[in-house]
């Protein structure tokens, strides 16, 4: 019972709060949205009535694109987020119950992958490959796992060494089936708190890449929305409509992910707290 209240503490509560809105924009976003967000109409319209958050430089209703653009960055968000998660779950899983030299091996790749700056390395493979919201996943997917690995081999190293692993190995059982059938299972709270962090991570690279151009310039996305505003004068000419809303929305949609991947993070480490292994 004092586990389920911290994990409904009130940092939790807000950032699940604030998930669900953009997740219900993200799926009834034509019904949400009141213009195809493609229509063209009157250019740099203020904030009204018609148009909520005023209209772009071709006359494209900000709101509109808005909840449109939740579909993409939160898509971005979560797929890439998946990659890395299940490569960082798979080398971290093998490493910490091999050990010896497949250890030294995957740790040791995992370093090399960690030195490396990894957001000057995703602006070169972004801009070497075709403008793509697969490229950007697969770019920040195979980039961002190094943090997973680690925490996942640590917590494996304590887990093989547990009594119903060694029973299990007594009685048999491959390696295989001990890392997928009795550590995985045992890791997945931490797993899940790595997840919800990463998704806060991926939504702010794939802003970052979009607002440098390297986004893909069919798809609506909050990233693509503000690289439009900096390179067609919406920041330059003050038109504040077009260029808050997505970065307001990026924030709290990041924020959101934080306060719960925080909140995980705390019960596992009071778990760990009263239940020692």
């Amino acid at each position: 019972m004092n586990e389920f209240a911290r994990n409904l503490s009130w940092p939790v509560l807000f950032g699940l709060l604030l998930l669900s809105l953009f997740m219900i924009l993200a799926a009834l976003a034509p019904l949400i949205a009141p213009y195809d967000p493609w229509e063209p109409g009157r250019p740099f319209l203020p904030p009204s009535g018609t148009h909520p958050f005023g209209t772009n430089d071709i006359g494209q209703d900000i709101f509109s694109e808005l909840v449109f653009g939740a579909r993409i960055s939160l898509f971005v968000g979560f797929f890439a987020s998946f990659v890395s998660v299940a490569i960082g779950t798979l080398i971290g899983l093998f490493s910490g119950y091999l050990r010896g030299a497949a250890d030294e091996v995957l740790m040791g790749a995992t370093d090399i992958v960690l030195i490396i700056p990894a957001l000057p390395l995703m602006i070169i493979l972004a801009a070497h490959t075709s403008p793509s919201i697969w490229n950007i996943v697969i770019v920040i997917g195979a980039l961002w796992w190094t943090s997973t690995a680690r925490v996942v081999r640590s917590r494996v190293l304590q887990l093989r060494e547990m009594p119903f692993v060694e029973a299990a190995r007594g009685l048999g059982a491959g390696d295989c089936y001990i890392v997928f059938k009795h550590i995985l299972p045992n890791t997945l709270q931490v797993i899940m708190a790595k997840f919800i962090l990463a998704v806060a991570g991926a939504m702010l690279t794939e802003a970052s890449l979009s607002f440098l151009g390297l986004g893909d310039s069919m798809q609506k996305s909050w990233g693509m929305m503000l690289s439009y505003a900096f390179s067609r004068g919406g920041f330059i000419n003050g038109y504040w409509w077009w260029y808050l809303p997505p970065g307001i929305c990026i924030s709290l949609a990041v924020l959101g992910f934080v306060l719960i991947g925080f909140g995980l993070e705390e019960l596992n480490q009071d778990e760990t707290a009263v239940n020692p292994l």
